[in-house]
């Protein structure tokens, strides 16, 4: 092996050494988890299992933070105005980042800047049900009720700016 080889390896191997060391670091201290929606619900549960397993893994308090209101803005503020240490997360649905600023107006950040995904934490299909006796069975029989007119349809959904509000 040339010593050009042998430096490159030790170089290689004194960075990822390094790495390795930094990351250690962290979290240096408590990290909050800041969920848009109240108590209870898909994302507040989804946030407290990765807060246990997070605290677990870290060994530091992980912390759920509820601040719900404006369809996630809030606490999508709260975050993009935080430090950025990694100390405060948001878990959210598309409607805080996606959804909500289009819907309402300008959203009080920048979601394309303002933020840096990490990971996809869950996903939730939607599903249109309907009563037995309602005459359509499939979905392209409720499309061509829906384009006659003339029969009232309404739906149920969580929320103005929901994903199931946003579907309806």
């Amino acid at each position: 092996m040339n010593l050009r080889r042998i430096i490159a390896l030790a170089f290689a191997a004194f960075a990822l050494g390094a790495g390795i060391a930094a990351a250690q670091g962290f979290p240096s201290k408590s990290v909050r988890i800041i969920v848009g929606f109240a108590a209870g619900g898909t994302t507040d549960v989804v946030s407290r299992i990765l807060a246990q397993r997070l605290g677990e893994m870290w060994g530091q308090n992980v912390i759920v933070d509820n601040r719900p209101g404006a369809s996630g803005m809030i606490a999508g503020d709260l975050v993009a105005k935080s430090a950025p240490d990694g100390h405060t997360l948001l878990v959210s649905p598309q409607t805080s980042l996606a959804v909500a600023p289009a819907l309402y107006g300008k959203a009080p950040y920048d979601t394309a800047k303002d933020f840096s995904p990490i990971t996809l934490a869950g996903s939730s299909p939607l599903l249109m049900v309907v009563h037995p006796s309602f005459p359509p069975k499939t979905f392209a029989e409720f499309v061509v009720l829906a384009r006659k007119g003339g029969t009232p349809l309404t739906f149920g959904s969580g929320g103005v700016g929901s994903s199931p509000h946003m579907a309806g």
